[in-house]
């Protein structure tokens, strides 16, 4: 199945607002709490205090910054409150300090109001997103054929859900057939190449002899695109898999991608493949990418992963070492290991700078 890191359906999106981003720390929205208690229980317990009194102003405008325009209306009425109690010794501010206070509160308000509605407007826009990259990438079944699929996604780009990478599982004349790849560029702009190499990977892997030749096609169809939009770096780099039907052999044709990583027997190593040039730079079609042809033995694994997990970098700028880091993963369950992997990406220190895409294929599950 795939995984979309915080997915949930476009109506939970929007009802429980998970996707307004990070909120504020929790001591940012007690703050002007404490403040309003803090100022008043000290003007309270003695009358020297009452210089403390310009730390109401701030209360305003520090709730605009975690609360809605009512809790941030009550917090500047209950300061305004405040100043007008005797006992508090803040029952005589001047004329204009107190139509300061109050137009601070005013204004407060109508900020957080604008500030409302942003959000809101931020939460449809998240949630359209999410269900443009589930209409572009559905989620894979559980298993295509006789291939068990998970899979994993997160956008580089801050604030979308869609990225350059894609992925997908199809069952056709050919067998099950796989594909991973990774467009140039990041979030909406990529989208439209992610649309167009989908669409020809799907058909072609339908009608096509071979995965040279649904190479082939997917490298006509970019570099059409590119043409039509008179772009001269539009490309992208791939890797194509096709399991024999006993699923005891898969073919690999590698376009300019990183090549899948087995698991065999809880160890992990880098398959050797052919590498050949990425789509859309037009070669090809004149030099086709050779396919390479690996044995599966039951239990066999196959991870995928984009240049985000390859390429994450430590603090001393060293690249994951994935195979390696692979290995110590292998007891995580098919449909986990893409999360472990992720999870341990963060355990160890490796910052990903670049959309994260893992595919894991178990050609012949337990089960089948």
């Amino acid at each position: 199945m795939t995984r979309v890191r915080g997915e949930t359906s476009p109506r939970d999106v929007v009802d429980r607002g998970w996707l307004r981003g990070a909120p504020p720390p929790r001591w940012v929205r007690v703050l002007p709490v404490l403040l309003l208690v803090a100022v008043t229980g000290a003007t309270l317990v003695t009358p020297e205090a009452s210089d403390l009194g310009f730390l109401l102003g701030a209360i305003p405008p520090l709730a605009v910054l975690s609360y809605g325009p009512w809790g941030t209306a009550a917090l500047g009425g209950a300061v305004v409150a405040v100043l007008h109690l005797p006992a508090t010794h803040l029952n005589r501010p001047g004329n204009t300090d107190l139509l300061t206070i109050v137009f601070v509160a005013v204004l407060s308000v109508f900020v957080s109001y604008v500030r409302s509605h942003r959000d809101a407007q931020l939460v449809v826009e998240r949630a359209i997103g999410e269900a443009v990259q589930r209409a572009v990438m559905p989620p894979l079944p559980e298993r295509v054929g006789r291939i068990g699929c998970a899979g994993f996604y997160r956008a580089a780009q801050d604030g979308t859900l869609v990225g350059g990478d894609f992925f997908d599982v199809r069952d056709g004349p050919g067998g099950v057939r796989a594909v991973m790849g990774d467009v140039r560029g990041h979030g909406l702009a990529a989208m439209t190449t992610v649309v167009s190499l989908l669409g020809a990977f799907r058909e072609a892997a339908l009608d096509q002899p071979d995965l040279e030749a649904v190479a082939a096609r997917m490298d006509r169809r970019l570099g059409m695109d590119a043409a039509g939009d008179g772009q001269t770096e539009l490309f992208a780099t791939a890797v194509l898999l096709e399991f024999t039907g006993d699923g005891d052999a898969v073919r690999v044709v590698a376009c300019g991608h990183p090549p899948p990583v087995l698991l065999h027997d809880g160890q992990a190593r880098e398959a050797t493949v052919t590498p050949g040039p990425p789509l859309g730079i037009g070669l090809v079609g004149l030099d086709p990418p050779k396919e390479v042809t690996l044995a599966l033995a039951p239990g066999d694994r196959l991870l995928l992963a984009s240049d985000g997990v390859w390429e994450a970098r430590n603090a001393a700028g060293s690249f994951y070492p994935l195979p390696d880091r692979l290995g110590r993963l292998a007891a995580a369950a098919p449909a986990g290991l893409p999360d472990a992997v992720w999870e341990d990406l963060a355990r160890i220190g490796y910052e990903v700078r670049d959309d994260a895409t893992m595919l894991v294929l178990t050609p012949r599950p337990p089960d089948a």
